[in-house]
């Protein structure tokens, strides 16, 4: 099985346990009658992910050139070929980001993960990537804090 077929199916077996548990989450009563449920957009990504991983599953090979390789395949003979530097950078940028989220705030952190990620993967313009960041960063917070009503600590502790 090639590689990427064996992620989709490992991606379906995630994804099924990951819906299994959002749709057995137990719900406090006052929230059986909300519109949007707290296991609502889980079990929505779940959905999507088994969608996803069984494209992927069921959509037949390409055709091998002379050499044996097809076209976007993945393999571990060529792993070097492969922008693992890369990868293993935004993975690290991800815990750094999850570690800093409370003591730093969520503007600061969230802001700082945007354009230190943009950098990882190539992006060098500060003037773009910065207000980009800003933009996106205050829009969600907006969006989360106003719209859903879920705090989250906009600013680091000390200055809260």
């Amino acid at each position: 099985m090639a590689l990427d077929k064996s992620i989709a199916v490992i991606f379906i077996v995630i994804s099924l346990v990951y819906g299994y548990a959002s749709f057995t989450y137990p719900l406090l009563p006052f929230e059986r009658n909300m519109a949007f449920l707290p296991n609502t957009m889980p079990m929505v990504l779940s959905a999507l992910g088994i969608i996803f991983a069984l494209i992927i599953l069921l959509t037949p090979k390409a055709k091998a050139d002379a050499e044996g390789d097809a076209p976007g395949d993945i393999t571990i003979a060529r792993l070097r070929e492969y922008k693992l530097g890369q990868a293993l950078g935004l993975i690290g940028a991800m815990i750094l980001y999850a570690l800093a989220l409370r003591p730093v705030g969520f503007l600061a952190a969230t802001t700082l993960f945007l354009v230190g990620s943009s950098w990882i993967l190539g992006e060098r313009k500060l003037r773009i990537m910065i207000p980009v960041a800003l933009i996106g960063t205050g829009v969600v917070w907006f969006l989360v804090e106003r719209a859903l009503g879920i705090f989250l600590r906009p600013l680091p502790w000390f200055l809260s």
